[in-house]
């Protein structure tokens, strides 16, 4: 071992230190660059239960940086000329409605399709309930409505690659798992990696997954379905993984140049501008060197993908419920590896609030019934609840432009046309987002009181492509929403923003999707309302007969 090398184990060594515990999940992190392994260590437990540490030999699941794989197991069916990358998603699965477009195979790769997604349909409707083979499929089918019509932007889609794996098991003949398998893994060596459709099954050393359950202790994470695919299926290891990011940034032992060449190819969307995504992979500039990655998160788990091959760089790190972010740890990886090579300092400092007081406030587009708040947090400004995302963001300025630079849909811009000082309060921003721009206006109506918003509103609504009821109710001063879908339910707290706009936050903690409802009143009677969350547009409820 070199002396730089030393130097590097040791940094490495005191970034994870605070997760080297026996009381706690952990982490497991390898890191090579060229063909030198210069970290490759476990933190934690790998079972709280079974006090099992975790070890570089431990296997965890990667969510959804499963999905690459899935795009080239596509792309090998496609060489053999077994399918068209190119081909409208229903020429494969006739029984797909036609509603804004067939969209392509390429867009269900890039997010670009525009379907909603059956997993935040689910978790929406009937929380962490499992969902059974086929009922992913049936979701995707009684869709009568898009999120926006296929190639106008970008939605993170898990029903898209769910959608993309049946394609690949019709045309081969095979299963998803047994088509990975045989095509992939073995031809890469790849002894420890394989496709697990559920958390039910028993493997030897896969990490248990560990979500806090509010208390000091954890609760068994386990992913809400029985039929996980290419979304997020795949469990491997630091080592097979390693193995792989070499032949990602390396010569190819798996497909064809050409192949190889549309993997990496980010597509346009309708406004002109490029994605940053292409198929499976993201590729973003950081400090002067370009980082080709993708991120995973599961119930109770996480991962972060890395490599950097202009310097032969490959990074790794898989969690089971550590409290890290994994993208963010994996560039202080890269921080300390190629000190010598990045340019500029660390990412630049978030806004701050000093001066930007008239920005702060909530925004709301009845076009497309979108909500967002603009806080201040530690004096740094923050974009909560853009599509109704539970987690705050960073912006950075740039002129008359905050820009969000993090998020798996890309970079959001909010512009303003005159910053405002000395007490002057913006009216409205404009939102950009692949390109395409959207006025909000700030909303300014005190909220009325639960009692007033809820009056006409109580009552027994239908929703068809969420396939469930609901049931809204005011009970000493809390109005609450059921949903009842076919597998299980859910209950929500309503809060009102303003008249006809509320907030939607789940009573159980431990559920994990937040929206907004929107409605519309004849008079002071509501016959429908709509439910907008981070990934789904525009949900429809109409008041039961």
């Amino acid at each position: 071992m070199t002396m730089e090398s030393s130097a590097i184990q040791a940094k490495l060594d005191a970034l994870f230190a605070p997760f080297n515990r026996t009381d706690a999940p952990g982490l497991v992190v390898a890191v090579a660059r060229g063909n030198e392994v210069l970290f490759r260590r476990g933190y934690g437990m790998a079972s709280l239960e079974h006090a099992v540490a975790n070890t570089p030999a431990t296997r965890m699941r990667i969510g959804s940086t499963s999905k690459h794989f899935t795009c080239l197991a596509a792309l090998l069916l496609a060489e053999d000329g077994k399918l068209d990358v190119d081909a409208g998603i229903r020429h494969y699965l006739h029984e797909l409605p036609l509603l804004a477009g067939d969209p392509t195979l390429v867009q269900l790769m890039t997010h670009t399709s525009g379907y909603r997604c059956f997993l935040d349909l689910g978790l929406l409707t009937q929380g962490l309930a499992m969902v059974p083979r086929g009922a992913a499929l049936a979701t995707q089918v009684r869709q009568q409505d898009v999120n926006f019509p296929p190639g106008e932007r970008m939605m993170y889609s898990n029903g898209g690659y769910h959608l993309l794996s049946l394609v690949i098991e019709r045309v081969s003949g095979m299963p998803f798992e047994a088509f990975l398998k045989r095509h992939l893994f073995d031809v890469m060596g790849m002894a420890d990696t394989e496709s697990l459709p559920n958390d039910m099954a028993i493997r030897s050393r896969v990490a248990t997954l560990h979500i806090p359950d509010g208390h000091g202790g954890y609760r068994r994470g386990l992913f809400p379905s029985w039929e996980v695919l290419g979304e997020g299926a795949i469990v491997s290891t630091v080592d097979d993984m390693l193995r792989w990011l070499a032949h990602l940034r390396g010569p190819k032992r798996v497909g064809s140049p050409a192949s190889w060449q549309r993997m990496f190819s980010a597509p346009s969307f309708s406004s002109g501008e490029r994605s940053t995504y292409s198929l499976g992979l993201k590729s973003t500039p950081y400090r002067g060197v370009e980082l080709l990655h993708h991120a995973g998160g599961v119930i109770g788990g996480s991962c972060q993908m890395l490599t950097v091959a202009a310097h032969a760089l490959d990074v790794i790190v898989l969690t089971n419920g550590a409290p890290v972010n994994p993208a963010e740890i994996a560039k202080r990886i890269v921080d300390i590896v190629l000190a010598d090579c990045l340019t500029g300092d660390q990412p630049p400092e978030p806004a701050s609030v000093a001066g930007r007081e008239g920005l702060l406030g909530r925004y709301y587009s009845p076009r497309s019934r979108a909500s967002f708040e603009l806080i201040g947090q530690q004096d740094t400004l923050m974009l909560v609840g853009f599509h109704t995302t539970a987690l705050p963001m960073p912006l950075f300025e740039s002129a008359c432009e905050l820009r969000i630079e993090t998020g798996s849909e890309g970079p959001y811009a909010v512009r303003h046309d005159v910053l405002p000082v000395n007490g002057a309060i913006a009216s409205r921003v404009e939102i950009v987002h692949c390109g395409h721009s959207e006025t909000f206006e700030r909303v300014t109506d005190t909220p009325p009181s639960v009692v007033e918003a809820s009056s006409g509103l109580t009552g027994e609504y239908e929703g068809p492509d969420a396939g469930a009821r609901a049931s809204l109710a005011l009970q000493d001063d809390v109005l609450t929403l059921r949903m009842q879908g076919g597998l299980g339910s859910i209950s929500y707290q309503l809060e009102p923003v303003c008249a006809d706009l509320f907030d939607l936050a789940p009573l159980d903690p431990l559920d994990v999707m937040r929206g907004t409802l929107s409605v519309e009143r004849t008079g002071r009677h509501v016959e429908r309302f709509w439910i907008n969350t981070w990934r789904t547009r525009n949900l429809l409820f109409t008041r039961a007969a």
